[in-house]
């Protein structure tokens, strides 16, 4: 019993110990990454795409005509390259016109062949114009790289005659099957892909959420918290147009005939107004670290936001596996607790000095309160039940959330000329490859074609994902050839080096989309082992060509992408800061306007302005960080540029935040306060416009007026509140307007000086 008794001491010290913690936490993090992966899309992709490509090919194997299974392949390979995520009418119509593509360029290509020069005329002037399909978007650009794909792949064999139909007829069949067998997935689970996507999205937002806890620990930079806070916007963003595309331009989900549909669409409601309280609730943090930090309240709010941070990681990962999530129970104490914290504070900390202080904690403490509420209603919501109910979801206008894409030739045409990018990155591909199939010629190399296909791949219209695709290709291609030779040395039975390549080629399949180093350092041995299954005697050679090649291939895209023509950001983000100020200065009248016209509701364009401001937003940060990957002596006016990026979503915060106080907060208030800083801000934003664009500015009158107009309601109500706090009074109806009018102004005053440093910073930038 002693024995026992100490057995018993001694896991109780463990269990309440710091390592038996780690190691929990370690073990539910490996579980949350595990679930992850296992539900979500690109494991999914993964798997179609292997099994697409391989059918075809075993199949053709079985009744002994393996060369024709794997031509089939090839076929079943490219028209999977442009099924990507989307609507399913849009996928099928992409790889319908991929199969016609391919189709005609198997027999256009294999004619041109045997004639050097006018396969090299041939592989230039396709290179152009498949590349410059990417103006309509990145399904057609991906139909470009399928034809691209397979007009070198044709390039290892010279056809002749009939061979040349055959040929282009078994690419064809293979591209039909990948077609049919993606469209049969998709008939047998048509809300799966849409559930993996919506699941990540959850996910990333409690990825945001747990960024902007970091803004409540006195330790962080500021600088660098707001890097990561803009990293997770751009990523929401982009994942909420790619959602918004798959729920409404699907017309059997538009329309709700199922009950997953409409909980699919109330999900995606919900999380997407998370998403903007979350963006609305800035406040100026350095001012509360100055007033609070010897109380730790900001601790605790941190805590509670990484609480909610971490129930959003369940319902995503929930939503994805088709599960019921788990409710944390910690959380409602928690805000309780915080709450009775706060109130303490009020009692006996609160100064007149730092009442500011004390309406923003009670703001960020409410907004705690009502993301709680919806976390608790999208916990609800994974349980699909049937009664389920969202009246919002009855007013849906499908135009608020999707974007459609222009596909008049006159677009084509209209980028034809060395001021866009693409037409840059389009004569960049025709030289470089063509420049790969010279070198080609006099090195008789076995598999030459490898040299192109590496050009393709690894080019890119930016420099920064040219540069990082190249020491992906080469040093994942450097590790998978040691990979692989370490696999063949050890393993020499035919079957089991079958299925290791079925799970290398799935796995590099699964990695392509999101981290192409170990989808190269994956696939490089699936060839290998392809290649000794298909000619074992030739083995050596194709260790060495493929080497070889991948390095001509990589100098050759480093090159022309360094000094053909080159698209630096430093000469383009220009147009990014213009579209975002001009995007929020849009934003903003429509909501201002609103205040000086005392309406209470939001004007009907307020849903388009929201969009066009987020859609400028994230092309701005995405523009930014290509520029960082830039070389140093090309990032020009980088801190600027940076500063201006930080300020922008700034102000698209505010701005935000001052719509959902027209909403929310019922303010009486005197229209003509309103119009003079409403008229002076969009003035310093025009400004900030006219000096990107080297304009004459116009002249501001640089007095205080305006705001002093704004702020005596709210300065009179102040001075009252501070006579009441002296004399112990703490709930009184002053203290209710104060925080009514405090809010709304507030916003205004914040605006009003962003809109100062936006013309500040856009003088700056120009200088510099």
């Amino acid at each position: 019993m002693a024995q026992y008794a100490i057995l018993c001491d001694v896991f109780t010290v463990f269990r309440e110990s710091h390592l038996c913690i780690s190691v929990h936490l370690y073990l539910m993090n490996y579980s949350k990454g595990y679930k992850n992966f296992v539900n979500g899309r690109y494991l999914s992709e993964g798997v179609r795409v292997t099994a697409g490509i391989l059918l075809p090919a075993f199949v053709m194997s079985y009744f002994n005509m393996l060369a024709t299974g794997i031509v089939m392949a090839v076929g079943a390979l490219c028209v999977s390259v442009c099924d990507n995520p989307g609507p399913v009418h849009h996928r099928r119509n992409g790889m319908l016109v991929c199969n016609v593509l391919i189709f005609m360029v198997a027999i256009i290509i294999s004619i041109v062949a045997p004639s050097p020069v006018l396969l090299g005329i041939t592989l230039t002037i396709s290179c152009f114009i498949f590349s410059m399909l990417g103006v309509y978007g990145t399904r057609a650009s991906a139909i470009g790289i399928a034809a691209l794909l397979v007009m070198i792949l044709n390039l290892q064999h010279i056809l002749h005659g009939a061979q040349i139909i055959n040929n282009a007829l078994y690419i064809l069949s293979g591209g039909v099957w990948y077609m049919l067998f993606s469209l049969l997935l998709y008939r047998i689970r048509p809300y799966r892909l849409i559930q993996q996507i919506l699941g990540d999205l959850i996910r990333n937002t409690g990825g945001y959420l747990s960024s902007r806890a970091e803004l409540y620990d006195k330790d962080k930079k500021y600088d660098t918290v707001f890097h990561a806070v803009i990293q997770y916007q751009v990523l929401v963003q982009e994942q909420q147009s790619l959602v918004s595309e798959l729920l409404f331009k699907t017309r059997t989900i538009l329309k709700e005939t199922t009950n997953t549909g409409r909980v699919l669409v109330m999900i995606y409601l919900e999380i997407t107004e998370l998403f903007e309280r979350l963006m609305n609730s800035y406040q100026d943090y350095s001012i509360l670290h100055d007033y609070f930090d010897v109380t730790h309240i900001l601790d605790e709010y941190k805590h509670l936001l990484l609480l909610m941070a971490n129930e959003l990681e369940e319902i995503g990962i929930a939503v994805k596996s088709g599960t019921v999530s788990k409710i944390n129970f910690e959380v409602p104490g928690s805000i309780t607790t915080t709450k009775a914290h706060y109130n303490d504070l009020r009692m006996n900390f609160m100064k007149p000095e730092n009442i500011n202080g004390f309406i923003s904690l009670g703001r960020i403490l409410e907004n705690i309160q009502d993301l709680s509420e919806r976390i608790a209603i999208l916990h609800h919501y994974t349980t699909y039940d049937r009664k389920l109910k969202r009246n919002t979801a009855q007013k849906i206008d499908p135009e608020d959330f999707i974007f459609r894409q222009d596909i008049k030739p006159s677009l084509f045409f209209d980028n034809l000329s060395l001021n866009a990018n693409i037409f840059r990155h389009s004569l960049r591909v025709s030289i470089a490859v063509l420049a790969g199939y010279i070198i080609s010629l006099p090195l008789h190399i076995g598999h030459s074609y490898w040299i192109l296909l590496t050009v393709i791949v690894i080019l890119k219209p930016a420099y920064s994902l040219t540069k990082k695709r190249n020491k992906d290709r080469l040093i994942g291609t450097l590790c998978g050839i040691i990979m692989g030779v370490i696999f063949l040395y050890v393993i020499k039975n035919n079957t089991a080096l079958l299925l290791i390549m079925i799970l290398f080629m799935t796995a590099s399949y699964i990695f392509l989309r999101t981290n192409y180093f170990i989808s190269v350092l994956l696939m490089t041995p699936y060839l290998l082992i392809f290649f000794h299954l298909l000619y074992p005697n030739d083995f050596k050679v194709v260790l060495t060509d493929r080497l070889i090649d991948t390095a001509i291939g990589s100098a050759i895209a480093f090159a022309t992408n360094l000094f053909f023509i080159p698209a630096w950001e430093h000469s383009t983000i220009k147009n990014y800061m213009v579209k975002i100020l001009e995007s929020n200065r849009a934003y903003y009248t429509v909501i201002a306007s609103a205040f000086a016209d005392h309406e209470t509701l939001l004007p009907a364009t307020f849903p388009h302005t929201r969009k066009n401001v987020l859609v400028s937003l994230a092309n701005l940060s995405d523009a930014f960080t290509r520029m960082l990957s830039e070389p140093k002596w090309q990032q020009k006016g980088v801190e600027n540029i940076h500063r201006f990026v930080v300020l922008s979503h700034t102000l698209t915060s505010y701005i935000a935040t001052l719509s959902y106080y027209l909403q929310s907060v019922p303010l009486q208030y005197r229209a003509g306060d309103f119009l003079p800083v409403i008229n002076e801000t969009d003035l310093h934003l025009a400004n900030a416009v006219f000096t990107l664009q080297h304009n004459p500015v116009k002249n501001i009158m640089r007095s205080q007026e305006s705001l002093r107009i704004l702020n005596d309601p709210a300065d009179e109500l102040m001075k009252k509140r501070q006579v009441e706090l002296k004399e112990k009074r703490f709930e009184t109806e002053t203290k209710i307007a104060l925080i009514k009018v405090k809010s709304v102004t507030d916003q205004f005053n914040y605006i009003y000086s962003l809109s100062e440093d936006f013309y500040k910073i856009c003088i700056a930038i120009e200088t510099e």
